[in-house]
């Protein structure tokens, strides 16, 4: 292990910037590593209109500040890809290709990769005509005719931004006409933009071209008919996916690859969080996920300090110790942990607080079983006590 921090943040989109704000400002050494852009997604985002109290913004702008407060509370920002990471232990450990760091807690602030098709012609010319960032790739598209396949948000706002270098924009949607998946004002100005059209109960089963996009294959879903359409390039926003599979078979995903996580950002591994657009969640906004990395480094702070009580009062101690679980739903607990008659140090431990003990030994408690009392001997149970 090359360096140890409190707090290893992967992914410096809004919620693993949000989440590096917290963590030092609770002064924990924290670490955010970013494999691309600082900023994540929203780096690429040329307007944003919806940010409280900033009435207007670009995604540029807007991430750049939050980095910047970051590093102002001493966070530290790497450009590292990290490609695993090993999280059975209480320190969790990061590899990245030249370093291996070392954590007591990890936030998974991942995000998403664009979701592709897989049609003829895609993976084929991908860099010669396919292409899947506008603020990347429009300006190579000079006074050409640009295809957009998709309808939501983003395909409909890089559209528009598309307009700006390419002659034509024809948007190619899944929906009846008129309907698009964007927000109102979004699609009210895309079916007025004097340089975009829309194909309409349409889907594309290729793209056409040697060595460069020279056209695409349009399908109508009502009616079969498959047509020939002239253009120079493809921009496709067909969905995103999260950025999970490199991750271990401990942490849990569902069978697409999204993390699902507690109030408090918690996977199902102690110490690990999930945040931002890589989450199962109902909104992906800048604001949903600077909320996420908030609550996700405040939940670590605790985690952190009760592990750290939990290693000097528990596990390094010379002398046994007696853990006494008890709630406050269940007064008879308090009472009977109370009520222990034992020449060794008792420990009382509240459940509602310290989670974090009580999830280490396993313990729940119901009115059938108010209470609980382990003795710890050289830092490991020796007996579970009747009581």
């Amino acid at each position: 292990m090359d360096t140890m921090y409190d707090l290893i943040i992967i992914g410096a989109g809004p919620a693993g910037l949000a989440a590096g704000i917290y963590g030092g400002r609770a002064h924990l050494n924290t670490l955010i590593l970013e494999k691309s852009t600082v900023g994540g997604r929203a780096y690429t985002t040329r307007e944003i209109v919806n940010y409280p109290g900033i009435p207007t913004t670009s995604g540029p702008d807007l991430t750049e500040k939050m980095a910047e407060h970051a590093k102002n509370f001493g966070v530290e920002i790497r450009r590292e890809p990290v490609k695993g990471m090993d999280v059975t232990g209480d320190v969790k450990l990061v590899n990245t290709r030249k370093h291996q760091y070392g954590a007591k807690a990890v936030i998974l602030a991942t995000g998403t990769s664009a979701r592709i098709l897989g049609i003829p012609g895609e993976k084929e010319l991908t860099g010669q005509g396919v292409a899947y960032c506008a603020t990347c790739d429009a300006e190579f598209f000079q006074d050409q005719h640009v295809v957009v396949v998709g309808s939501g948000d983003q395909a409909i706002e890089e559209g528009m931004f598309i307009t700006r270098f390419a002659s034509r924009v024809t948007v190619v949607v899944l929906h009846d006409e008129g309907i698009l998946d964007c927000n109102k004002q979004a699609a009210e100005k895309a079916l007025h933009h004097p340089k975009m059209d829309f194909v309409w109960n349409s889907v594309l089963t290729e793209v056409c071209g040697e060595e460069q996009v020279t056209g695409v294959k349009i399908k109508n879903i009502k009616t079969d008919a498959v047509t020939d359409f002239a253009c120079d390039g493809v921009f496709f926003f067909v969905g995103m996916i999260p950025e999970t599979k490199w991750l271990p078979d401990e942490l849990a995903k569902d069978s697409r690859g999204w993390m699902h996580v507690s109030e408090r950002m918690e996977t199902n591994v102690p110490g690990i969080y999930a945040v931002g657009d890589v989450r199962d969640k109902y909104l992906r906004q800048v604001s949903t996920a600077i909320s996420d990395g908030a609550i996700a480094a405040t939940a670590a702070e605790r985690y952190i300090e009760d592990m750290n009580d939990l290693r000097e009062q528990v596990l390094e101690s010379k002398e046994p110790v007696i853990l006494g679980f008890w709630s406050p739903e269940y007064q008879s607990g308090l009472d009977a942990i109370s009520a222990i008659d034992s020449p060794y140090r008792v420990i009382e431990i509240d459940v509602s607080r310290k989670n974090v003990w009580a999830n280490r030994y396993q313990i729940t408690l119901n009115e059938e079983q108010p209470a609980a009392a382990l003795l710890i001997v050289d830092g490991e149970v020796s007996q579970k006590l009747s009581l």
